[in-house]
């Protein structure tokens, strides 16, 4: 259970390091966060697979690439479900899915290595 805990702790830091540096990308405190940080967990449970299979087509054309706007697409669902948390448009979208998995992996490095 506390390994739940840390790992949401950590995308919640991750989700507002991410609204400081994407323009576009605003999360008003740290509860709307908190709450963001679970849809977006919920979402790619749950929406991203369903996404993926009906986008298949476009993403093996592209070798992959597609992802990025598929991973676009779900965050922008993800800030439409959460109070508090917002995206200005799809190119935000798209380059915040980009820098929230870039700015992730530098959290999670950091924190386990300080462990």
């Amino acid at each position: 259970m506390t390994a739940y805990l840390v790992h949401w702790l950590l995308a919640t830091l991750t989700l507002l390091i991410t609204a400081q540096v994407v323009p576009g990308i605003k999360v008003t405190s740290f509860g709307a966060a908190l709450f963001g940080a679970l849809i977006i967990g919920l979402v790619n449970m749950l929406v991203w697979p369903v996404l993926v299979f009906l986008t298949l087509p476009l993403t093996v054309i592209t070798f992959g690439l597609f992802l990025f706007f598929v991973n676009g697409i779900a965050l922008k669902i993800s800030a439409g479900l959460s109070p508090g948390f917002e995206i200005d448009g799809f190119l935000p979208a798209v380059i915040g899915s980009i820098a929230l998995t870039l700015v992730g992996y530098l959290v999670r490095y950091v924190f386990y290595s300080m462990m």
